[in-house]
């Protein structure tokens, strides 16, 4: 079809001004409703395209709806279209944006039920295409009952799936955030469960000292752990739908595949069109979440990469908490304000059944790439006075920088009450806080909620006496 004839919907130079946004979930939405917040309708269109069936909902929420701990998927959705729309929003949906015309400034649509194409012109672009699974390339990945988790649509194809699977065995295939939030899914549906991870231990996120923590109550959970195992095909019987699960030296059978390896930026518009991209494959930004050397386009959440404000390295962290903050910056900046997203420390809390898991700020090998000396030390503690009913054990691991004693880095593995602890550390590493100033922190204490060291304090105090003894 000869785009240059295809309809052009206003745009760039027309009575109002116009924001165009690619992307209906966390960052996009909220760029669009902090923009209709700025400026009214009057003197703002507002125009935004989703190629899916939902708007602004959790996707962090996703397993524990597949799980089942979430009863209902709507409970995931924090605004509907209609409800965007009532506040002003052209929200288009099921309409997929094929192509970014930087130089007469519109974006190519195509509506997925009709397959019609039209272009709609803007004055300022916000590009929220969010990421995407990493499909391994190999035989069978694209079989019947083989699923990535990333968006509300491909929760619901995976739940369709289980309802229509007799079966009941699930091969998790990668061990990350994803792959353990979604073995623990299948475990509360009552399926066995086999993950195959092809690092040294699960969670990679975390170092493998402390991913064995994590494989060890995976373990005991009753989740089969398979690791330093590549898989190399998806097997499939006579029907074309999954049946195993093959690595170089074994096969694991399945009735269901759930794809855990993580998620790359969704890039593919913003790179045909120009825009600049970085060593993880996301879109670089200004301070001002602006697209370098684009005036008029911002681009935020899961498809840009973010300075790590502890090694000073652009880093890719796809997180629901970054791309709201990223769409509050872009709709204040788009609609006429002042505002920045000065970057982030790499927070991140997970759980697995009554494991929890938490990490902030560098891991060993974040710190040597960054030419970062540092000492390191790891403490077990308790999540309550010790003589207190309910008191669980946890392990803290701590970075500190030789020599100046900075804080690099907090692990956190334990049960209840030991995960958001790390926020603890994510405010210290945002202070630029040495080790041995955490330990004067005048934390809250009683029995039920601390022991009298808090085990944060206790780790800062053992690196802080490593670092003495280097200097």
């Amino acid at each position: 079809m000869d785009m240059s004839a295809a309809r052009d919907d206003g745009g760039a130079g027309g009575a109002r001004e116009r924001l165009v946004v690619i992307g209906g979930d966390a960052a996009g939405m909220s760029a669009a409703s902090q923009a209709r917040r700025m400026r009214g309708p009057d003197e703002w269109e507002i125009v935004a395209f989703e190629r899916g069936h939902f708007t602004s909902y959790s996707a962090c929420g996703i397993p524990y709806w597949v799980g089942g701990d979430v009863a209902d998927r709507d409970e995931l959705i924090a605004r509907t279209p209609e409800e965007h729309r009532a506040r002003g929003i052209d929200l288009r949906m099921r309409t997929e944006i094929t192509e970014i015309d930087t130089a007469r400034q519109r974006v190519r649509a195509r509506d997925a039920d009709t397959g019609a194409e039209s272009w709609t012109a803007y004055d300022g672009l916000v590009v929220a295409t969010g990421a995407r699974p990493v499909r391994p390339d190999m035989p069978g990945a694209d079989a019947t009952g083989v699923h990535g988790v990333q968006t509300l649509d491909d929760g619901q194809a995976l739940l369709d799936t289980l309802a229509r699977t007799r079966g009941r065995r699930a091969v998790v295939v990668g061990a990350g955030y994803i792959g353990v939030e979604m073995a623990e899914a299948m475990i509360n549906r009552g399926y066995e469960v086999t993950v195959v991870n092809r690092g040294s231990e699960p969670m990679s996120t975390l170092d493998p000292d402390m991913g064995r923590l994590v494989h060890r109550a995976m373990e005991g959970l009753g989740i089969t752990m398979v690791d330093d195992a590549e898989v190399t095909k998806i097997l499939t019987g006579d029907d074309g739908r999954v049946r195993a699960v093959a690595t170089q030296d074994a096969e694991f059978p399945a009735d269901v595949v759930i794809l855990g390896i993580g998620v790359r930026p969704e890039t593919t518009l913003a790179a045909a069109a120009g825009l600049p991209l970085g060593a993880h494959g996301g879109i670089l930004t200004d301070l001002a979440m602006r697209v370098r050397g684009h005036e008029n386009i911002w681009a935020g959440g899961d498809c840009v990469e973010v300075l790590d404000l502890v090694s000073g390295q652009e880093r890719y962290i796809p997180l629901g908490t970054h791309a709201n903050k990223h769409g509050q910056v872009i709709g204040t900046n788009a609609g006429g304000g002042y505002a920045t997203f000065p970057g982030v420390v790499g927070t991140a809390v997970s759980k697995v059944c009554d494991l929890e898991i938490a990490r902030t700020g560098l891991r060993e090998k974040d710190a040597r790439r960054a030419g970062l000396a540092f000492e390191s030390v790891t403490v077990e503690s308790t999540s309550r006075a010790g003589y207190y009913p309910g008191a669980n054990p946890m392990t803290v691991k701590m970075l500190a920088e030789r020599r100046t004693g900075r804080l690099l880095g907090v692990q956190i593995v334990g049960r209840e009450g030991a995960a958001k602890r790390v926020d603890i550390a994510a405010v210290a590493l945002t202070a630029g806080m040495t080790v041995d100033r955490m330990t004067a922190l005048d934390l809250g204490y009683a029995p039920p909620f601390s022991p009298v060291w808090d085990p944060v304090l206790v780790a800062a105090r053992k690196a802080a006496r490593a670092v003495e003894r280097h200097r």
